[in-house]
């Protein structure tokens, strides 16, 4: 790809992130957070992250291959219980299954 290509590439790439940055800035305010249309926002939010935790899981990559399924799916639970355990806090919940994950490489 020539110089120009590559800068072509960026300026477009550059104008749909602010266009989209732009919008949200124009419809954010008119939003009401306890209203349909952001509970939507919110569950497809949710349904998104949970697919994406699944697929690392069930389908690992990289690291994660030399885990077992059944290594995971402790880390998995261990993670959530401690997320409902701390009233639903993510970040307890996801440095429990990160530090199961990185123990049971540790160990194997």
């Amino acid at each position: 790809m020539s110089p120009l290509g590559i800068y072509i590439a960026a300026v477009v790439t550059a104008l749909a992130t602010y266009f989209w940055r732009a919008f949200g800035v124009a419809v954010g305010g008119r939003l009401d957070p306890q209203g349909r249309a952001f509970e939507w926002f919110s569950c497809i939010a949710y349904a998104v992250l949970a697919a994406l935790v699944v697929r690392l899981v069930v389908f690992p990559a990289g690291g994660l291959l030399e885990l077992t399924l059944p290594v995971r799916l402790s880390a998995f639970a261990l993670a959530i219980g401690v997320f409902f355990l701390a009233r639903r806090n993510v970040f307890l919940g996801c440095g429990a299954g990160t530090s199961a994950v990185a123990l049971a490489a540790w160990l194997t």
